[in-house]
């Protein structure tokens, strides 16, 4: 049911700078020329729409405005992911859980034969790689080096408390952002661990460095206690867009590269990723996105498309 996965409650962005007002409000003319509901509002409007934002001027993150998409909202991760596996299913799809890849088989003429897991191997014509941030790893096994990074992005889960917090609000400023769940948690994103890593703990300086800037933003929430705390292992490209498309083994793609895009990606790049691997070429929209385009130069300038400078 998409009403029981996506909540419409509004993503307001907050403005720390000067740069980031006019970062934003670039934004917003060019959501409106895309038809996307986008405004601009004052500090004082801010507060109106999110009562328990604090804009006072003497914080160390005075808020000097916002971008607001009233349309916004945010989904349940759980609920997509498992909406996706069910109508696979019912098609047909075979969905092992559990059971990890240990090697990737190959023929005499290199292209590949299947997958070596843990519960046997399963033979396969055609391989796609969508493995977030471990994708390097398993594309080694055919040694195949990726043009990534893999970095620990973290977030927070609060104690769950009544209704008290309307929207999404987001700062790139302070690499955080914030909502509350439907039942009652509240969901803060850090940011991302500027050291190459797997450690789904990830240094203690970044969340605490959210923590104090949200409790100074929103100071009814000082008292709350965080439940649990983890870091998500995202992989980025030199140019921050993704890669989907054919490797240099026939029969094998990947599609990777979508840093914290994260499962927002979903729809989209399932559609294109399965047109490639189907048809064995690229579809119109992710022709550019080619491993091959780190070798010619041809790179692709859209560090900021999520609007987060991670």
């Amino acid at each position: 049911n998409y009403n029981v996965m996506y909540s419409a409650r509004g993503v307001m962005m907050l403005a720390h700078t000067v740069h980031d007002i006019q970062v934003f409000k670039r934004h917003i003319h060019a959501n409106r020329l895309a038809g996307v509901q986008n405004e601009w509002l004052s500090p004082e409007e801010a507060r109106d729409y999110c009562p328990p934002l604090n804009i006072e001027k003497n914080i160390r993150y005075p808020v000097m405005g916002a971008a607001l998409q009233r349309v916004g909202g945010t989904a349940r991760h759980d609920a997509v992911a498992w909406g996706y596996a069910r109508a696979a299913d019912d098609m047909g799809v075979d969905i092992i859980q559990n059971c990890a890849v240990t090697g990737i088989r190959r023929g005499i003429d290199g292209a590949v034969e299947g997958v070596d897991t843990a519960k046997g191997f399963i033979k396969a014509k055609k391989v796609g790689v969508v493995a977030a941030g471990h994708t390097s790893v398993l594309m080694d096994m055919v040694g195949v080096r990726m043009p990534l990074e893999s970095n620990p992005l973290q977030a927070l889960v609060s104690e769950p408390v009544k209704p008290a917090f309307p929207c999404v609000v987001m700062s790139n400023t302070i690499h955080a952002y914030i909502s509350q769940s439907d039942k009652g948690e509240l969901v803060i994103g850090a940011g991302t661990d500027q050291f190459v890593s797997y450690s789904q703990t990830g240094g203690i300086h970044i969340t605490t460095h959210t923590i104090d800037a949200i409790c100074e933003l929103f100071p009814m929430f000082r008292r709350m206690r965080m439940l649990r705390n983890w870091g998500g292992i995202v992989d980025n490209t030199p140019d921050r867009s993704p890669i989907i498309g054919k490797t240099p083994v026939p029969g094998l793609f990947v599609n990777c590269g979508w840093g914290t895009g994260g499962f927002k990606a979903t729809p989209g790049s399932g559609h294109v990723f399965a047109h490639t691997i189907a048809k064995d070429e690229p579809h119109p929209i992710n022709a550019p996105f080619t491993l091959d385009r780190f070798r010619t130069g041809r790179l692709i300038d859209e560090a900021a498309a999520a609007a987060v400078a991670h």
